[in-house]
């Protein structure tokens, strides 16, 4: 892999695109189906490379970067529940230098010099929750989902013990504690000796049992487990009645919840080092799991002050432990190809156990990575899990390899459909030519098309998408509307991509189909006939586009009309506007429609469906609500960081540049080209208090 020092501008954007979508698949895998496939170390590594990527190209910074989600949707099948408060994860770092830049990062931030105090606390490996007490009473309990919207297990957790179902007098009306759900390691041995005894799937380690507990419908399977909890933090509540961390935790032990008993309050860096590793050296006696130490500054005022990231509080860190490791052998090396025609080495290895998880497979990256490292069929290496994606070569014990050992040739030629692998002109990525010729980035895009974030249809899983491909009856999305009227008329529509067939297709006929799951599928795709433009942004599978991307697409545009009509003119004036989105990634948007066979899908798509307007149904209560706000210059009274994250809180849209579409821009001392561009734009310019005397 190449050093992020070493990246060239087009091989970021690749790196960045390619970990967002393995960060993605991974999230789902970790949060809706509780069976991770990549260590904590793996995950943590790719989180580690895409947060150095964008530190050096900010310009670069994706939409759906990881740095920005939180969490997956919510599974279907559970009842939804929005969050009053998102519930948010942390920012990651991996060693005590780093801890020390985050404190720095605070004092700059606030602008103070002395020590600030920090309470330390475990980070428990299981699965967060919400739960909701009204007049002292538990009414609901939700888990974290993408951080907005969680899954109603209100039933579930009322079958943990530990939880109190009612609250002692005096405490607020509405209280909303948060903390994480977890399984002991004794707890879950003796469901794994359960599960062999039976013959049953066994659990891979103790969060995914905890996880896969809660996560029951039936809540009487959960009850059968058990689990236990901690509490940590709070959402929404009606009258807070602490000013520190510390004094929550005294409330959360008043009422009767949980804390973990290894929280310490720490006043200086010596003292969190001191911390550490003493949790380093107790971990394995734990009776649970903990995968790191979590940080926070004590004192809620500073809290309050700090704010947040787009997904993260300034004021909290997780300091994660070292990546587990293991040693062996690659058995072959094989060639995924993805939606966009990324040719994506994976080795297969022989089996082995990497911190309690069973890994057979790791990602290889690219083919410079496969240079850089040497790396060959039959090497023996070290893998390591650094996160919940695809496990990692770290390297390769080349003392052990074999005397008859040849170099591994990357192909040129896509293993699919044959046509011409080509990598650009410092681009990381080799890519197929094929386009949707090709079967694997055909078939990949159906599937991206009918994802959980993009058309959600339920009944078209990947296996059902393989094969209606394979068999002629899919290979278009516009293809998937017409399958009712095709099931008992005609072949595919008569497109670019689909397969005359005059034969009525009779779903209804077929191995494990029958007329109730065929009327099931149809009403599903009936049912996503009208889509929101978010959704169907996203479905279109454009280079670099992800979920989040897809949704500053649709706020800043307003309708699918709009922002088709700015591409296909290849004006990217508004599109350049949104922070967050570069020329790397506006470049690609425009290519999307520079290609007929991309705008006859979206036409044929336009007659199937209706994409609904953008609403933005967010209750902003500011006068700067939904404007977009450019600030310039140095600010005296609070720093740049401060007044973004205050503006974005206030339900402001913070743009990067100048253009036509901004509605102010604070202007502070020494402001430069911008201010100049605004006042030849007729834009209203604000100084510093002017924009406090605004936003009071």
């Amino acid at each position: 892999m190449i050093e992020v020092k070493d990246l060239t501008a087009e091989q970021a954007a690749a790196e960045l695109e390619r970990i967002a979508a393995e960060m993605a698949k991974a999230d789902i895998a970790y949060y809706q189906d509780d069976n991770p496939g990549l260590t904590d170390a793996e995950y943590d590594s790719l989180k580690r490379r895409n947060q150095q990527i964008e530190e050096r190209f900010p310009e670069l910074i994706r939409a759906d970067s990881p740095s920005k989600r939180v969490g997956a949707a919510v599974k279907s099948g559970f009842g939804k529940i929005p969050h009053r408060f998102p519930m948010l994860s942390l920012g990651d770092v991996f060693s005590l230098e780093e801890v020390d830049e985050f404190v720095m990062g605070v004092k700059r931030f606030l602008n103070v010099s002395e020590n600030i105090e920090f309470m330390a606390e475990p980070k428990i490996d299981g699965l967060s929750f919400s739960a909701r007490y009204e007049h002292g009473r538990f009414v609901q309990g939700a888990t974290r989902g993408d951080g907005t919207t969680g899954e109603d297990i209100t039933a579930n957790l009322k079958t943990i013990r530990q939880l109190p179902q009612k609250l002692p007098d005096g405490v607020p009306d509405i209280l909303e504690i948060r903390g994480e759900v977890y399984m002991s390691k004794a707890d879950f041995l003796a469901l794994n000796q359960k599960y062999e005894a039976e013959h049953k799937k066994t659990f891979a380690n103790p969060r995914n049992a905890a996880a896969g507990s809660l996560r029951q419908l039936d809540a009487s399977i959960t009850a059968e487990r058990n689990l236990s909890l901690f509490a940590y933090t709070w959402g929404e509540v009606s009258k807070r009645c602490w000013d520190s961390q510390a004094e929550f935790f005294e409330c959360l032990k008043k009422w009767g919840f949980p804390t973990n008993p290894h929280n310490r309050l720490c006043l200086s860096l010596q003292e969190i080092d001191g911390y550490f590793n003493r949790l380093m050296e107790i971990r394995a006696d734990l009776p649970y799991d903990i995968d790191g130490i979590v940080y926070k500054v004590n004192s809620i005022a500073l809290q309050e002050r700090l704010g947040f990231l787009t997904r993260t509080p300034r004021w909290a860190v997780a300091h994660k432990f070292p990546a587990e490791k293991a040693i062996t052998k690659i058995n072959a090396i094989r060639i995924q190809v993805g939606r966009t025609g990324a040719l994506t080495p994976v080795a297969d290895l022989e089996p082995v156990n990497v911190g309690g998880v069973i890994v057979s497979h790791a990602t290889l990256h690219n083919e410079d990575e496969i240079k850089r490292k040497d790396i060959r069929v039959n090497d023996y290496v070290v893998v390591q899990r650094a996160g919940d994606v695809i496990p990692q070569v770290v390297e390769v014990l080349k003392e052990k390899r074999q005397p008859d050992s040849t170099e591994f040739r990357f192909p040129t030629t896509c293993p699919e459909c044959g046509a011409h692998a080509v990598r650009e002109e410092d681009e990381a990525v080799r890519r197929c030519t094929g386009g949707l010729t090709c079967p694997a980035q055909a078939i990949e895009r159906l599937k991206h098309f009918v994802s959980r974030e993009a058309f959600d249809i339920e009944g078209l899983g990947s296996k059902i998408i393989e094969q209606f491909y394979n068999e002629g009856i899919l290979h278009s999305p516009t293809d998937i509307f017409t399958l009712e009227e095709r099931n008992g008329s005609r072949g595919p529509v008569d497109d670019l991509f689909a397969v005359i067939d005059d034969k009525a297709l009779h779903l209804e006929r077929r191995d494990g189909w029958g007329k109730k799951s065929v009327e099931n599928l149809f009403r599903a795709i009936n049912d996503k006939r009208h889509i929101e433009l978010p959704r169907f942004i996203y479905a279109l599978g454009i280079r670099q586009v992800g979920a989040a991307t897809a949704r500053l697409i649709a706020k800043n545009y307003g309708s699918f009309a709009r922002f088709m009509t700015d591409m296909l003119n290849q004006d990217t004036e508004r599109l350049l506007s949104i922070d967050g989105i570069g020329e790397a990634m506006a470049k690609d948007i425009v290519e999307f429609f520079k290609e007929e066979h991309n705008i006859r899908t979206v036409n044929r798509l336009l007659e199937e469906v209706k994409v609904e307007d953008f609403a933005d149904n967010t209750d902003y209560n500011s006068p700067i609500a939904g404007k977009t706000v450019v600030f310039t210059g140095t600010l005296e009274k609070m720093t740049r960081a401060e007044a973004k994250a205050k503006a974005l809180s206030l339900g402001a849209k913070v743009a990067g540049s100048v253009s036509a579409h901004t509605d102010y821009v604070i202007e502070g001392a020494d402001a430069g080209s911008k201010a100049k561009k605004a006042r030849e734009l007729g834009i209203r310019i604000l100084s510093e208090d002017e924009f406090s005397d605004l936003i009071k």
